[in-house]
């Protein structure tokens, strides 16, 4: 997991976002040709399947990234400074679970409750009161991960304890994670070849 640590800007940009963004663009314009005055929804629907491969290649990139990040650079960090390395895993394996479930089950859901025209609501009510809090919480925990990933990196660079206005900079670039990679991922590298440098 550690090779996003070597993997270049541009490597990760087209994983998170060249990619999928490519696969979106090809899809919708499938469904555009495609499209007939006497396609129905049907028609559009049957695309759905595609979308969970187009999160999680997105969603696998970027978490694979906090992982190497938060745990690949540990060995960086300047004895004496605890850094809550579990709580982190914990945070991370949540939103990878849930958004993993999420990709394969919703979009199923949504073509059976179309295909077989339940009317009832209340199976999409009772879900969404399930899907909320849920995503709502794995929110949070993805904003954990970008903060203790910011955290990590600054800590590694200035080899001492760090506060939040340190690394304000660096957690708003994993939060625009499209922009930020190409500024973080070069600073990133250079750290992992200080370190090779050091163990030599």
């Amino acid at each position: 997991m550690h090779i996003f640590l070597r993997a270049k800007h541009w490597q990760l940009f087209l994983l998170s976002f060249g990619i999928p963004m490519l696969l979106q663009i090809v899809m919708m314009g499938s469904i555009i040709t495609g499209l007939s005055p006497n396609a129905g929804p049907d028609f559009i629907f049957s695309y759905f399947k595609f979308f969970p491969f187009i999160m999680l290649l997105f969603m696998g990139t970027m978490f694979g990234w906090f992982w190497s990040v938060a745990t690949g650079l540990q060995s960086t960090v300047p004895a004496g400074i605890k850094m809550k390395v579990t709580l982190f895993k914990v945070f991370l394996l949540i939103p990878v679970i849930y958004i993993t479930v999420l990709c394969i089950t919703l979009p199923t859901l949504f073509l059976s409750l179309h295909f077989n025209n339940v009317h009832n609501p209340a199976p999409i009510l009772l879900a969404f009161s399930v899907i909320v809090p849920l995503h709502l919480f794995s929110m949070f925990c993805i904003f954990y991960c970008m903060y203790f990933a910011a955290k990590t990196i600054k800590t590694v660079e200035l080899q001492r304890e760090v506060t939040f206005s340190d690394f304000t900079g660096e957690f708003f670039l994993i939060w625009f994670f499209c922009i930020g990679i190409w500024i973080l991922q070069p600073k990133i590298n250079r750290l992992v070849n200080q370190q090779k440098e050091e163990v030599i």
